[in-house]
Parts: C-alpha cells; sequence; structure tokens
C-alpha cells in the first residue's frame, strides 16, 4: 500500500511532491496524460520567482518534476479513472492502465480548466496571444490593443488590469447587458482606454503563428467585424477538475471548488487533502497553488505521522 498518492502534477501536485518526498514519503504522482496542466500551455512565466528572465512553463514543470523524482517521488503519466475514499483510509484509486492501488494519503492537486470560446483559432493560438490569464501574460503587450471576451466581475478586473500595459482594450460581450456588478461595470466603463462592444458574438480568433484580431458579429446591426488586436484574453471562469472527487464524497462548493477547512489543505475527509486551482477559485496563480502543494504535504505529512502513533 502506498503512504501518499498525489493527483496532478502541476505546480501544485509537483511541490507537494517535493515536500513530500524530502519527508521521507516517497509518494506516487498521477501527471495524466499530459504534465503540467495549463501552466504547460503558457509561452512564458515572468512572475513565478527566482527567475529573472523568465521561464517557460513547460520547462518550469519539468525542472519542478525533476527536483520532485530526485528526492523520491514517483511520477506516472496515467490516469485515475475512479477513487473510492473513506475517513482515514485506506483510500482505493482505480488507474487508466487498470491496476487498483491502495494508499493512506490522497492529495487532490487537479487544477481547472478555463471556458473557451470554442472558435476557430482558439486552439491553436492558445498560448500565442490567445489566453485566460491577464495578470499571467498582460505585461507581454504594452502599448498594444487587446480584446477581453466576457461580461462578469472577472472580465471586468481583466480588463482594468490590462489598461495597465495596452493601449486599448476591447470588452467584448454576447449579450446586450453585464453581468458584472455595477461598481465593476462603472469602473470599467470610466476607463478611458476600456471600450465596450456589447450584443457582439465572437465567431473567430485570426492570425498566422499569433493573435492578429478577432472576427465578431455585431448582432445590433448584422454585420460583421473584424477587430485587430494583439492578444484575445478569456475572461469565463474556470470549471475545477473535481467531479471524480464530488461523487466519492469531498465537499465542494456551489462552483465545484474543493472546500478546505480553517486556511488548510484538510477536506472533509480525514486524509484527503486538496491543493491548487481545484481548491481555488479566486487567484489562480503558479505561485499560489505551489504554496497551496507544500502546505497539503506538510498536513499529509503531519496526517500520516499522527496514524502511526
Amino acid at each position: 500500500m502506498e503512504k501518499l498518492v498525489i493527483i496532478g502534477n502541476g505546480p501544485a501536485g509537483l511541490t507537494a511532491a517535493i515536500y513530500a518526498a524530502r519527508a521521507g514519503l516517497a509518494p506516487l504522482v498521477f501527471a495524466g496524460n499530459v504534465p503540467g496542466g495549463l501552466l504547460t500551455m503558457t509561452g512564458d512565466v515572468e512572475n513565478f520567482p527566482g527567475f529573472r528572465d523568465g521561464i517557460g512553463g513547460f520547462d518550469l514543470i519539468m525542472d519542478m518534476q525533476y527536483q520532485a523524482e530526485k528526492f523520491g517521488a514517483y511520477v506516472e503519466y496515467e490516469e485515475i479513472t475512479a477513487i473510492k475514499l473513506q475517513p482515514g483510509g485506506p483510500h482505493t484509486l482505480e488507474v487508466s492502465d487498470g491496476r487498483t492501488i491502495e494508499c493512506s494519503a490522497v492529495i487532490i492537486a487537479s487544477g481547472a480548466t478555463p471556458r473557451k470560446l470554442e472558435v476557430p483559432g482558439e486552439d491553436r493560438l492558445w498560448g500565442n496571444g490567445v489566453s485566460a490569464c491577464a495578470t499571467c501574460d498582460g505585461a507581454f503587450y504594452k502599448n498594444l490593443p487587446v480584446a477581453v471576451a466576457g461580461g462578469g466581475d472577472s472580465a471586468m478586473e481583466e480588463a482594468l488590469f490590462l489598461t495597465r500595459f495596452a493601449s486599448e482594450v476591447h470588452l467584448i460581450h454576447r449579450r446586450e447587458t453585464l453581468r458584472a456588478s455595477l461598481i465593476m461595470q462603472e469602473r470599467a466603463k470610466n476607463h478611458p482606454k476600456i471600450k465596450f462592444h456589447l450584443n457582439a458574438l465572437i465567431t473567430e480568433i485570426v492570425g498566422d503563428k499569433k493573435v492578429s484580431g478577432v472576427r465578431f458579429v455585431d448582432r445590433e446591426f448584422n454585420k460583421e467585424i473584424l477587430l485587430p488586436c494583439s492578444a484575445v484574453f478569456t475572461a469565463l471562469g474556470h470549471t475545477p477538475c473535481s467531479e471524480l472527487f464530488r461523487n466519492a464524497g469531498v465537499e465542494t462548493d456551489l462552483a465545484g471548488f474543493i472546500a478546505v477547512k480553517n486556511n488548510t489543505s484538510h477536506t472533509n475527509i480525514p486524509g484527503v487533502f486538496a491543493a491548487g486551482d481545484c481548491a481555488d477559485p479566486r487567484y489562480r496563480q503558479a505561485i499560489v497553488a505551489a504554496g497551496m502543494g507544500a502546505r497539503a504535504a506538510m498536513d499529509a505529512e503531519k496526517f500520516l505521522a499522527d496514524a502511526n502513533k
């Protein structure tokens, strides 16, 4: 039986693996089919401490994985297809290769998926002008026009943040009215750099190797518009990858983010911990996920030590 299984190998899962491996727990990490989750879709990461000139998202993940494995973590590129959790363990996991594994503790670091526009050009240009994180990528577009897709508070926040860098920010929303709170709407509407396109349906993101524009239909006048811009930021929210665990009894909030207790990584099931974007409805930053991963490993280490007393 494994002492500790970590599900996910983004910044949260791999930081947890580093801490747990250094504590002698020899964690088994299930990375899924693609290493690193959202971070590997990011070109340059400039806001992760310790890299003066930035670092590629994929390179950062691979360095973290190497560090975890150096201390004794085991990483497998398989998915968990089913899980049975019981208070205090043992927990039973079914793996995509047909194995069944038991473990004493689990750290869930399964991440979250940004909701997409599902239009031509979006997937092809993801990381080359298409992004779901203005905080991560906004600084790459100094003095350039950008677009934000969405109409909620997140879209207003993204647009306002981008005004620090972009020459102008075009906020495109498919409905006639915004969903954002009135105060956020007013802040955005009063900013001279932000231009609104309401009742506008995005149909394509345009560009060869990088974004050069966005095509949308102005439904009020029934005409198609090609708006030149250097980036499109989708602010449509995120879907936490938590369904498998919610069905196994892990508590989540109404949006599906895993609930943790009292500023720890403890879930409602003893011996089951959560870290990273799957448990973070607010920040969704690599450095925050890494900190949550460290916290989860420390909580798991203490749980296992107490269980063996």
